[in-house]
């Protein structure tokens, strides 16, 4: 049976349908930032790559929460 994620990862699969991107190519750029708080990244994926806020955020909660974070 599957589960519908929840919270952050329920905006996934919009995020890579939208920006034609895999989810994982996106925490590898959040991992690899020289940047460290959570509303920089946000920002800085909004600013650079073009992701709407709520993508953005979602994105980085959910690396930052896996422990991917700085």
């Amino acid at each position: 049976m599957n589960q519908t994620p929840k919270g952050p990862a329920s905006y996934f699969p919009s995020i890579e349908k939208k920006y034609g991107r895999p989810i994982a190519d996106w925490q590898d750029l959040i991992r690899t930032s020289p940047l460290t708080k959570h509303m920089e990244l946000v920002t800085w994926l909004k600013t650079e790559h073009g992701l709407g806020h709520g993508h953005a955020n979602a994105l980085v909660a959910h690396t930052l929460a896996e422990g991917g974070g700085k």
